[in-house]
C-alpha cells in the first residue's frame, strides 16, 4: 500500500478522534478559550509508521486545530513523511463543525506539497494544490463541480451530532485532491480506554467508496474499495451533543494500520 494513501487515512481518521478527545476532556465551564494538546501513534501491523501531534483552540463560536503527522520506526526505512495541517471553522449550535479552511502542508522527501481548500455552508468555493501534480490524463478520475457540493473537510468530517444514527449515514468527505465517500454502518459497541478517559463506544463498519480525484486502476484504492473489515469507533463527547472517533482500524495489503491515543487533553 503505498504511504501516500496511509497519510490521507492517517489524517482523514486520527483528525477527528484528536478533536473527539479533547471535546471529551474540556469541562462544560473551561470550554471555550481553552488549549488542548493531543498525541497519536500510527501502526501497522503493530509497528509504528507515523507519529501525530494536534493542538485544538475552541473560541466560541469559532475553532482551530493545528497538527503534524511525521513518519516513524519502520516507515523511515523508505522515506522521510511530514504533513502539517490547519482547519479553522465556526462551532454551529453544539452539534455541528462547519469548516471554512482546511490547509495540508505535505513533504515527502525533498518534495512538498500544499493543499488548500476554503469552504462556505458546505460547499467548496475554492482549492488548490501548489504546485500542481502531473496528471496522466487516461487515467485521472476529475473532481466535478458537483463533487464538491455539500462535503465534509477531512477533520471535523468524523465528528458526529448525536441524533440516533451514528452508523447509519455517509459521509462525504474531500480532502483537497480526492472526493470519497465512507459508507457506515452498525457493528455493535465495545469498550474503549483513550488515555485517561475510558466508557463504551459505538462500532460502525465503514466502506471506502473513492467517487473522484484518483487515478483508475490503482490497486491500494481497489483494495480498499474492495476491504470489509474497516471500523471506526465512536463515542459521545462530554460537552457537546456530538460524538467523535476514539479508535480507527484500516486494512491493508500488508497488514492492518491502527490509530491509539498516547497523550491527549493535557
Amino acid at each position: 500500500m503505498r504511504f501516500k494513501l496511509v497519510r490521507k487515512l492517517s489524517f482523514l481518521l486520527v483528525a477527528p478522534v484528536v478533536l473527539g478527545a479533547t471535546l471529551v476532556c474540556a469541562s462544560g465551564s473551561a470550554f471555550a478559550g481553552e488549549t488542548y494538546r493531543n498525541e497519536y501513534r500510527v501502526t501497522l501491523l503493530g509497528l509504528p509508521v507515523a507519529r501525530a501531534t494536534f493542538v485544538t483552540e475552541v473560541t466560541r463560536p469559532g475553532y482551530t486545530i493545528t497538527g503534524t503527522i511525521s513518519s516513524a520506526g519502520i516507515a523511515n526505512v523508505f522515506t522521510s513523511l511530514d504533513a502539517k495541517t490547519k482547519v479553522t471553522g465556526q462551532v454551529a449550535d453544539d452539534k455541528h463543525l462547519q469548516a471554512s479552511n482546511y490547509n495540508l502542508v505535505y513533504t515527502r522527501g525533498k518534495r512538498t506539497r500544499v493543499y488548500d481548500v476554503r469552504y462556505a455552508g458546505g460547499n467548496v468555493v475554492s482549492t488548490t494544490i501548489t504546485p500542481e501534480p502531473n496528471r496522466n490524463k487516461d487515467r485521472w478520475i476529475p473532481v466535478s463541480a458537483g463533487d464538491l457540493r455539500s462535503v465534509l473537510d477531512p477533520v471535523g468530517g468524523l465528528t458526529l451530532p448525536d441524533d440516533g444514527k451514528i452508523c447509519s449515514r455517509t459521509l462525504p468527505i474531500f480532502d483537497g485532491e480526492s472526493r470519497l465517500d465512507l459508507v457506515m454502518s452498525p457493528k455493535g459497541r465495545n469498550k474503549f480506554t483513550a488515555g485517561n478517559v475510558s466508557g463504551e463506544a459505538i462500532v460502525c463498519s465503514v466502506r471506502y467508496v473513492p467517487k473522484s480525484g484518483f487515478n483508475k486502476g490503482r490497486s491500494d484504492i481497489e483494495y480498499l474499495r474492495s476491504a470489509n473489515d474497516m471500523e471506526i469507533w465512536f463515542a459521545k463527547t462530554g460537552t457537546m451533543s456530538l460524538y467523535a472517533p476514539v479508535y480507527a482500524r484500516v486494512p491493508t495489503r500488508v497488514g492492518t494500520l491502527s490509530i491509539t491515543a498516547t497523550r491527549f487533553g493535557a
